[in-house]
């Protein structure tokens, strides 16, 4: 396998997608990490297993129509899953494992299988001091766009996952990249103020637009520096409650299609009659209780 991934719309070829089989016990408030979990523990309304994994056959249905090869992580039993796009990310023809939080470390054994085919490629394990994870890394074809808590109480956050020294890194290694890291929102208990990564608030589709969230962002200057680069004719805006469910956090398999939740009338509706891109409408709500949705869940490898 030849890996390459340079931006969130080319033409996709290979990708994991997480899986939610024996996704373990439902956790207590204390066992969360992201303030949309902790509400949905807290509210008594975490998702079942089953419908979990009839969500997640529903995306790779469509994936496999587009003749996307799936590759999926071996089975940990007991074990959340779901959310593949956070233990490992591609940039260019490297793959960076990442250095996640701790409750979550015993997912990375189930990707050995997978990064098996990755011989003779790249791969890059992080310095211990070095934080990131891959919902924080968005690709746009020069640009590396990276959300960030650069704040004296990053510690403070479960949900503060991706540290500057990342963004250092990453900017010696992509000299000829303009990386650019936007500060994010933080909470860890209310999922209507805290934003979990950059992809929660902020995500390109088709060839040159995007979706995004402009309260996502710890300053509005970060959200006109987006503006300005994708300009203003080319953003839709979601509302805190589109933000809540996760609308900016949909999956590309080309310039031309997107696989989205089917309740997101108003952006979907956009989509397709003002922007032209085809929407592969998917049941996706159960996931979105977690606290990710169709981008976290997908880890792309191959894109042309």
């Amino acid at each position: 396998m030849k890996l390459k991934v340079i931006n969130e719309t080319s033409k996709l070829k290979s990708v994991v997608l997480g899986r939610a089989e024996s996704n373990g016990a439902i956790p207590t408030l204390e066992e969360t990490f992201d303030a949309k979990s902790y509400e949905t523990v807290m509210n008594n309304d975490f998702p079942d297993e089953v419908d979990l994994i009839s969500e997640m056959a529903e995306f790779e249905k469509v994936l496999k129509k587009y003749d996307v090869e799936v590759l999926r992580p071996e089975l940990i039993e007991n074990c959340n899953q779901v959310f593949s796009r956070d233990v490992g990310f591609v940039i260019e023809d490297e793959f960076f494992v990442s250095n996640i939080i701790p409750d979550r470390e015993p997912e990375l054994q189930a990707y050995d299988n997978i990064r098996e085919r990755f011989k003779g490629n790249k791969i890059t394990n992080l310095q211990e001091n070095i934080f990131v994870e891959g919902g924080d890394v968005i690709l746009y074809n020069d640009y590396i766009f990276i959300g960030t808590y650069n704040q004296p109480d990053f510690k403070n956050f479960k949900t503060g996952r991706t540290n500057i020294e990342f963004v250092e890194f990453i900017k010696e290694k992509f000299p000829n990249k303009k990386v650019l890291n936007f500060d994010l929102k933080k909470d860890d208990t209310n999922p209507y103020e805290g934003i979990l990564h950059l992809d929660c608030t902020f995500q390109p589709v088709g060839n040159d637009k995007a979706i995004i969230y402009r309260d996502g962002f710890l300053f509005e200057k970060d959200f006109q520096t987006i503006v300005n680069i994708f300009g203003e004719e080319n953003i839709f805006e979601v509302t805190k409650e589109e933000m809540y469910w996760m609308s900016p956090n949909v999956f590309s398999i080309s310039p031309e299609v997107v696989v989205s939740e089917k309740n997101f009338m108003r952006l979907n509706n956009h989509l397709e009659n003002v922007w032209g891109i085809k929407v592969e409408p998917i049941n996706y709500r159960n996931i979105s209780k977690m606290g990710g949705l169709l981008r976290c869940s997908t880890m792309p490898l191959v894109r042309e």
